[in-house]
């Protein structure tokens, strides 16, 4: 038979390989090692993983000779797997992409297959087997394996998450897993396992719980748990009187950026199912709040959008359901509005007191908290850290410790947080003008007799320039005045 075929034939040959490969074994003897199952390999595996099949080739009288390895599953009636050197391999139904010869730099045998991505359905018996063409057969290739798939378990059927029931009647929660091994199924009630009553009862190996003559106590959450050697999962049923309306789905608590969308859900159950849905913020009906009234959309499902946020939509948002049975019930979500530090207001002008202490001020807001805040003198920027006598204040002010007649300019402040900046304040004009002085003072002590009155004069000059000055009246110890 020839072995290597021109490139323009190899397409053909690929059609005919695996009939090719089969017919060969019709006519070649082809023995296994160990022609009973009890010295097979056994290997287990879970699903998703992957495993290799080693099996080895041992060549006629230790010289390497040209073979087909085909590897078969015991039920199948084409194999798996074939492969011949310079040949399309071949992969059975359900194995395609799936199956695959080690590599020859493998620490396991040249005739070793690697399965990937293991099924439940990939449990059973498979052989290895060599054909060395034109050679007599030998007694020592092939290899028997038996492959143990174990699983997780996964539901196939479980009671739906609400049951409504009326006192006195009966209910079946049937709750059934599927796995390798098989599954075990327990119950619990509100975090406490079942224990068999005269009216509840645990059924057909545990997936059916069933209640009689149900009572207000009965009332809870079961929580049905399907548990292997491979993990465990649950499901929950909460059984209600039927009644007033539940919340199924409530809103949580969500952070969005200024400009973007936000729906919070507030999915609802009652019976009967007549239910209505009510948003709030700080006791306001949501479409009642002017600021938000075209940009919010309350959903047939209960669930809200505002679209788009802005800065001023932080808070707390509650979300009341009922269907007219029994008190409302609700659920509250956070809505947290994050957007780059921004000015809020730029006075025009703004006054030092010479030679003491005064603060220019830069109105922010910013959220997430603001980080920093650069200063402009003059349309120079400003180094605060560089000047003894100013100081960069944690809400972005700048305070002067001692003002002088340098300080007078024209200002501007630019915000940062996380999220950047929207831009800087317009310009302010800082005018260093002197303090108001005493013209009138009060004296160090005034005695009178009790039920006697008292005054007290104090008046003020106000400086060149500026207003005339506010007077105000105050307990030194913070008491207020009588």
């Amino acid at each position: 038979m020839g072995l290597r075929l021109d490139q323009r034939l190899f397409s053909k040959v690929t059609v005919v390989f695996a009939a090719l490969v089969l017919s060969l074994f019709n006519r070649v003897l082809v023995s296994t090692t160990g022609s009973t199952f009890n010295d097979a390999v056994h290997i287990t595996a879970i699903v998703g993983e992957s495993v290799v099949f080693n099996c080895q080739v041992e060549f006629p009288a230790e010289h390497p000779v040209p073979y087909v390895l085909q590897w078969e599953k015991k039920g199948l009636d084409i194999p798996i797997f074939i492969w011949y050197d310079n040949y399309p391999t071949h992969s059975g139904s359900g194995y395609e992409g799936r199956v695959a010869r080690v590599s020859q730099d493998s620490p396991y045998g040249l005739a070793s297959l690697n399965l990937t991505n293991i099924q439940e359905s990939d449990q059973g018996w498979y052989a290895c087997k060599v054909v060395f063409l034109n050679r007599s057969p030998t007694n020592k290739n092939g290899t028997w394996f038996h492959l143990d798939v174990h699983a997780p378990p996964k539901f196939v059927t479980t009671p739906g998450e609400v049951q409504y029931i009326n006192v006195g009647d009966s209910i079946i929660l049937n709750c059934q897993a599927v796995g390798t091994p098989t599954p075990e199924i327990v119950w619990f009630k509100d975090a406490t396992d079942v224990q068999p009553t005269t009216t509840v009862g645990i059924f057909n190996d545990g997936t059916e719980l069933r209640i009689s003559n149900i009572r207000t106590e009965d009332i809870g959450d079961y929580t049905c748990i399907a548990r292997n050697g491979e993990g465990q999962i649950s499901h929950t049923a909460r059984v209600l009187i039927a009644g007033g309306a539940v919340i199924m789905s409530p809103p949580t608590n969500q952070t969005k950026l200024e400009g973007e969308k936000v729906e919070f859900l507030c999915g609802a159950k009652a019976m009967p199912g007549n239910v209505t849905v009510r948003w709030s913020r700080d006791g306001a009906f949501v479409k009642s709040i002017s600021s938000l009234e075209t940009r919010v959309t309350i959903k047939k499902d209960g669930s809200m959008v505002i679209n788009p946020v802005s800065a001023d939509d932080s808070g707390q948002y509650l979300c009341e359901v009922s269907n007219g049975i029994g008190d409302p019930q609700s659920a509250s979500a956070y809505l947290n509005v994050e957007y780059p530090a921004k000015v809020t207001f730029t006075p025009t002008v703004q006054y030092l007191p010479f030679r003491l202490a005064g603060v220019v001020q830069c109105y922010i807001k910013a959220n997430p908290p603001l980080q920093y805040v650069t200063w402009t003198k003059d349309k120079r920027l400003l180094e605060p850290y560089q000047q003894k006598d100013i100081v960069i204040m944690n809400n972005g002010s700048l305070l002067f410790t001692r003002v002088n007649q340098n300080h007078q300019g024209r200002y501007t402040c630019t915000p940062y947080n996380a999220q950047g900046t929207q831009g800087s304040s317009g310009q302010m004009e800082v005018l260093v003008r002197k303090p108001p002085t005493f013209t009138v003072e009060p004296e160090n002590m005034y005695q009178r007799k009790i039920s006697e009155s008292v005054e007290m004069h104090c008046d003020a000059q106000e400086a060149e320039g500026t207003q005339k000055p506010k007077i105000q009246w105050q307990r030194r110890d913070g008491a207020p005045l009588p």
